[in-house]
């Protein structure tokens, strides 16, 4: 395990969640994704999230990046409790604190990879100038360099998930929240993303969340939590990861 898992042992956790429930409707068609889910991750970690299709992993996701509240229970972030924010603050700490990867990739069709990964920063009213040196550096730290100015069709599958990752990273993230990132990879393509993901949370100690069913690939986690019904079935703490 590298030292950025071990170093935050020690501190507060940097993502908590506490009893946390969310239910989907209401009366005799309610649904109940989430049954009391308790979770602890510190920083620098590296945490596998594994389940059956309607386990409650996708919306345990949801909530860890701050794209819905639970319906009781508390979501903690650094100490903030999540859920008293209001729909600006959590917004303002999904920009400045999260990655988001995902299976699509997600990229912008007629930009190119260079624009698409200057994107989170346009948002955050960054200048010309520092939006082109940001994104030149995000995409040499995946690999992408001399491929600035190809469009998203012009990259292979593997190369598309590296621009979104470099997309996700631009910002200097705390968290990447990783869904399903080599879901539509061969397993050669697959291992490379997952090689990526392990150096960044190495070398620049992000925290890293990430969802798949694919066991080989979560071999790669310091912890696999696995969810069944609602709930935390184990999570069990690897000691040699891939």
């Amino acid at each position: 395990m590298n030292g950025g898992a071990d170093a935050g042992q020690s501190a507060p956790p940097l993502i908590e969640l506490v009893g946390v429930t969310k239910t989907y409707g209401q009366g005799a068609v309610a649904l109940q994704a989430l049954r009391g889910v308790h979770l602890v991750v510190h920083e620098g970690e590296f945490v596998a999230i594994m389940g059956p299709s309607g386990s409650g992993k996708s919306t345990a996701m949801n909530i860890l990046g701050c794209l819905d509240v639970p319906t009781t229970g508390s979501y903690r972030f650094r100490g903030v409790a999540v859920e008293t924010l209001s729909r600006n603050q959590r917004a303002l700490l999904r920009r400045n604190y999260l990655g988001f990867v995902f299976q699509g990739y997600n990229l912008l069709g007629r930009t190119s990879a260079l624009e698409n990964v200057e994107l989170p920063l346009l948002y955050r009213g960054e200048s010309p100038a520092a939006r082109h040196a940001a994104a030149h550096e995000a995409l040499a730290a995946v690999g992408l360099t001399g491929w600035e100015h190809h469009s998203p069709a012009e990259l292979s599958g593997g190369q598309q998930q590296r621009a979104a990752i470099a997309r996700a990273i631009v910002t200097h993230p705390a968290v990447l929240l990783a869904d399903e990132p080599t879901g539509n990879l061969d397993t050669q393509r697959g291992r490379e993303i997952m090689d990526l993901i392990v150096a960044l949370n190495r070398d620049r100690g992000i925290t890293v969340l990430m969802v798949t069913h694919e066991p080989d690939m979560a071999a790669y986690a310091h912890r696999i939590v696995h969810f069944v019904d609602g709930r935390v079935e184990s999570d069990i703490r690897q000691p040699e990861p891939a």
